[in-house]
């Protein structure tokens, strides 16, 4: 030992010291092997429960605080920050506050308006869109979004259905406004013009530009419960015409806190190009800026050549997509700096393993936060972890707070399975079943307006005990080891296709119009690098009757949107039907649409001659290359 060392001995490390390092490393090390997650479930859960912590507090202070309350509060607090930018025009959180009270004072004033009453909003992606919801929002109404590619009876189908007071429509749909108007009945009509040629309808636009900016009494709009409804948004739901999910203030706020849970923060600037009358782009896109009081770039339609481009422009940092959007924008050609933008999350849901690699590879490193969540649903999942393919992820403490199930399905009888007792089933993990949530007072399913009988058939009683009830959401999900969550398919008779749900009833329904068309079995078929399915029709023709493809066009094309309109047609000789007498359809979607396997006749709906026209081997070769575009 050296001098220096007797002269300055080094201190003794407790001996505890070694073994306690040693047990950290170990945990840390185990930890990582065996809940890799931990940490990210941890932070994701906290962030859950923050939010939701903060509501109840609210509530129990007698204070209740909807979204609306809070843009009010923004405008107050940023006058002058950009809300929405449109086609290049800033519109501040002030300029959106100011219009909307113009728009509320003219229905103030008209006086045709009462708390609680429904008005129906048929409009396109426009500032005036939100105007107009905020405005009605102001005076206490419930606003029902209807989605301008329905057409004709199934439009009006959707205004009937939610009862409204007044329709108010854009502009850009007075067409569509004119196929329905003769048949609308006890609903005032506002369009949103300075002048009419129509007779009876009241134009908006002139009112709106004379009204006054001050707002209107609070209590028009103050809410004394979270459950009241504020919104109707329009589903496919699993059969049938459109029905009207009733969305409360607590379904809102929850849809406003998406992207705050996902990362975004007040700087980001976020960019919209879906419908709004879609809950993504309402609740989840302008509910989630406001959450965030960030900025909203606002886009009319989406444009798969124009979306990096306005990214740069506006210096985007925040975009939405479904899974069909990733897919156009990975068909477009190669542009070199296709990297250099801002964009650090895309929140959505539906894109494929494939294009969600592709997407990746090509665009840089933008984190994909896919989600789950059924517009009317009780349940929503959240891939917060950026897992490729999965929607999102559960453990113990999830399921405690938001408890749900996956329940065995019988596909030949289109009903779950029950066992010798009458209680459904559990799957194992690895295997696709029913996804179920549980409907209790912190999770409620708030149903449809109108008919009961709609929200009575996507409840599921006595499924594993006596009084339990769950809400059936139709999809089919599989569950891995690790606990993430698939989206497996949909069930019944509904499919999805341009992100759209597409319900088969409703189809058929129109095409047996037709005097020709004996039967009509509508499916969805798988096309290879598409998301969801295509829709497809077998057709039976009634006796010494032709195929009129020409009126077969021009009837779908007309009573149908564009996503629902069916792809392809096969004429068989007569519908093979199951055991409890439904229409065959597992056949037909496995049979697809190959004309060199299908000796039946086969067609195709070639949007660029607006016909159907004969699917050939040579054709249907363009399709599966992607020559021919759908």
């Amino acid at each position: 030992m050296s001098d220096w060392d007797d002269l300055y001995p080094l201190p003794m490390l407790p001996s505890w010291l070694p073994g306690a390092a040693a047990g950290v490393v170990s945990l840390h090390l185990i930890q990582k092997l065996l809940f890799p997650y931990f940490w990210a479930d941890l932070r994701y859960l906290l962030k859950v429960l923050t939010y939701g912590l903060r509501v109840e507090m609210y509530q129990l202070q007698g204070r209740i605080v909807t979204v609306l309350d809070k843009f009010v509060k923004l405008a107050e607090k940023q006058p002058h920050k950009p809300f929405l930018i449109y086609e290049g025009k800033v519109h501040t959180y002030q300029d959106v506050d100011r219009r909307s009270n113009r728009v509320a004072q003219v229905f103030l004033h008209n006086g045709a308006l009462k708390k609680g009453d429904t008005v129906a909003l048929l409009m396109g992606n426009e500032p005036e869109f939100i105007h107009v919801w905020f405005g009605l929002a102001k005076l206490g109404c419930v606003v029902a979004f209807l989605n301008f590619n329905v057409r004709s009876r199934s439009l009006l189908h959707c205004v009937s259905s939610c009862e409204p007071k007044i329709l108010v429509v854009g502009a850009d749909l007075l067409g569509t406004l004119e196929e329905i108007l003769p048949n609308l009945q006890d609903v005032s009509v506002w369009i949103m013009t300075k002048d009419s040629t129509f007779p009876s309808v009241h134009t908006l636009l002139d009112k709106i530009e004379a009204a006054s900016e001050d707002p209107v009494p609070v209590n028009r709009r103050s809410a004394s419960n979270l459950k009241s409804s504020v919104l109707y948004i329009f589903t496919s739901g699993t059969t049938g015409l459109p029905k009207a999910a009733v969305i409360s203030h607590m379904q809102v706020l929850k849809g406003a806190a998406g992207l705050w849970a996902f990362g975004a923060t007040a700087e980001d600037i976020i960019y919209i190009t879906l419908p709004l009358y879609h809950s993504a782009a309402s609740l989840l896109g302008i509910g989630g800026c406001i959450e965030l009081g960030a900025t909203c770039v606002l886009k009319k339609k989406f444009s798969a050549s124009q979306f990096w481009s306005d990214c740069k422009k506006y210096n985007v940092t925040v975009i939405q997509y479904i899974g069909e959007l990733c897919r156009y924008l990975c068909s477009q050609p190669v542009k070199e700096g296709e990297k250099n933008h801002q964009v650090r999350l895309a929140v959505g849901n539906g894109v494929r393993n494939d294009v969600w690699k592709q997407f990746l590879d090509r665009f840089g490193a933008v984190k994909i936060c896919e989600f789950y969540g059924a517009t009317e649903g009780n349940i929503c999942f959240m891939n917060h972890t950026g897992k490729i393919g999965s929607v999102g992820r559960t453990n113990f403490f999830y399921k405690l707070f938001f408890p749900f199930d996956l329940i065995k399905y019988d596909f030949q009888k289109d009903e779950p399975i029950r066992n010798k007792h009458g209680w459904c089933e559990k799957v194992k993990k690895g295997e696709a079943g029913l996804l179920i949530s549980k409907v209790n007072a912190k999770n409620p399913f708030f149903g449809y307006t109108g008919n009961k009988r709609h929200t009575e058939k996507k409840l599921l009683c006595e499924v594993f005990k006596k009084g339990d009830v769950y809400f059936n959401t139709g999809d089919l999900m599989v569950q891995d080891h690790e606990n993430f969550l698939y989206f497996w398919d949909r069930i019944g008779d509904t499919f999805r296709w341009k992100g759209e749900n597409v319900a088969t009833t409703e189809v058929s329904d129109v095409i047996v119009m037709l005097d020709f068309i004996q039967e009509a079995n509508v499916y969805g078929v798988s096309v290879p690098d598409h998301e969801g399915r295509a829709g497809m029709a077998s057709l039976i023709l009634k006796q010494n009757t032709s195929l009129d493809l020409e009126q077969m066009y021009k009837q779908v094309v007309t009573y149908l949107p564009s996503y629902a309109c069916p792809l392809f047609l096969r004429v068989q000789e007569k519908m093979e039907m199951t055991g409890t007498f439904k229409q065959q359809k597992f056949r037909l979607v496995d049979e697809g649409f190959n004309p060199s396997t299908i000796t039946d006749p086969l067609y195709f709906l070639d949007n660029s001659k607006k016909a159907y026209v004969l699917l050939t081997k040579e054709v249907h070769e363009m399709i599966l290359s992607g020559k021919m575009k759908l």
